[in-house]
């Protein structure tokens, strides 16, 4: 059995994903687009995949920054944060442009403690968007990010190439040193 996050045993880490680790991040996508699929179309390409057409800019781009999640050093998922957000157009958010835990590691409280880590690498104003059709993943980033700013967030409504979204905003503080 797996251990949860409230085990002092367990180590749950958000790791930048090196060059070489591209694959790896590729594979962990197909997964998460397979999942994603219930709540918005997607088609398989020829070759069987879905594919992921930007996930080169998260090396290229200075404002682009990819992520593994690990437990125990074990693959669980990853995280894709990029400058400006995909839906209100603000240039100065950061964006959680993708977010993805394995099944076997869900509803343990590892993806909230995952998005608390990733959340606080990057102090600021933050945007997380959710497709009106995915009400677990709306369940779920409620829960994270009210538990992460200890209260209820700005949620608003939206519209963006004919898909509504809920979009959630909030602040993150630097870190201080205790």
């Amino acid at each position: 059995m797996t251990a949860t996050p409230e085990d002092e045993s367990t180590s749950i880490r958000v790791v930048p994903a090196t060059h070489a680790q591209k694959l790896v991040l590729a594979n962990l996508l197909e997964l998460y687009v397979h999942d994603f699929s219930e709540f918005h179309p997607v088609e398989l390409g020829a070759d069987g995949r879905f594919g992921y057409k930007h996930l080169s800019r998260y090396w290229d781009e200075p404002d682009h920054h990819p992520f593994l999640i690990t437990v125990d050093n074990n693959l669980a998922g990853l995280a894709l944060v990029q400058k400006g957000s995909q839906v209100s157009d603000d240039s100065s958010v950061w964006d959680l442009a993708e977010f993805f835990i394995v099944r076997a590691y869900r509803r343990r409280g590892i993806g909230i403690t995952a998005a608390h880590q990733v959340w606080n690498l990057f102090p600021g104003r933050w945007e997380v968007r959710v497709m009106e059709s995915n009400m677990p993943a709306f369940a779920f980033w409620q829960r994270a990010i009210s538990s992460f700013v200890g209260g209820q967030v700005a949620l608003r409504r939206t519209e963006k190439a004919n898909r509504q979204w809920h979009l959630f905003a909030f602040d993150v503080p630097p870190l201080r040193n205790t």
